[in-house]
């Protein structure tokens, strides 16, 4: 099992929008592996996330940008839905946070609609990276390399940007994701 003992992991989501999946499974896996996962988001109190369509659950907030910032943090996971990369892009003080974690080289974690937001952070040029396939296009303008993987794994830039497709390939997602948060904090035990 992967070790996450003393990593803070930030999850960014909007205020409602997040796909509930995207958000609960990535952060069950982090806390399974000894981390302290946070929700970060735009707004103080309660995120509304959605079964695709559907409203899902309600989860407490426990940061709020821009209070918070990517020093704070290990590494970075945003989760999909389409309303919720497509509002965090739209607000500054969330676009700087994300930006952040490429400056200091901190892991990213970004799965479904999320690289909108990555997009938006001038993130993406010259990386690899996959997700839902209607975002090929946006990513491609954008100057990213678009696959379709289950998991692609970019170390080429400033840190590791992990990105998956959608809610089938979280096993995958979940996997890379603590093998190389997990890394990336080991200097710092």
């Amino acid at each position: 099992m992967t070790d996450l003992e003393r990593v803070t992991v930030a999850f960014l989501v909007a205020p409602q929008g997040a796909e509930q999946e995207e958000l609960t499974s990535p952060w069950q896996a982090v806390k399974t592996a000894g981390g302290q996962p946070r929700l970060v988001s735009t707004e103080q109190g309660h995120v509304q996330a959605f079964r695709h369509l559907d409203r899902g659950d309600r989860f407490p907030v426990d940061a709020v940008v821009p209070e918070v910032s990517s020093a704070d943090f290990d590494a970075l996971v945003l989760p999909g839905g389409v309303a919720n990369p497509d509002f965090l892009r739209m607000n500054e003080d969330a676009v700087e946070f994300v930006r952040g974690f490429f400056e200091q080289g901190k892991p990213v974690a970004v799965i479904c609609h999320g690289p909108w937001t990555l997009i938006e952070a001038k993130a993406v040029a010259g990386r690899t990276v996959t997700s839902w396939p209607s975002l090929r296009t946006d990513l491609a303008n954008a100057g990213a390399q678009w696959v379709d993987r289950e998991v692609q794994i970019c170390e080429d830039g400033p840190n590791v940007l992990i990105s998956s497709r959608k809610p089938d390939d979280l096993p995958a997602f979940n996997n890379a994701l603590l093998e190389h948060f997990a890394r990336a904090a080991a200097p710092s035990r």
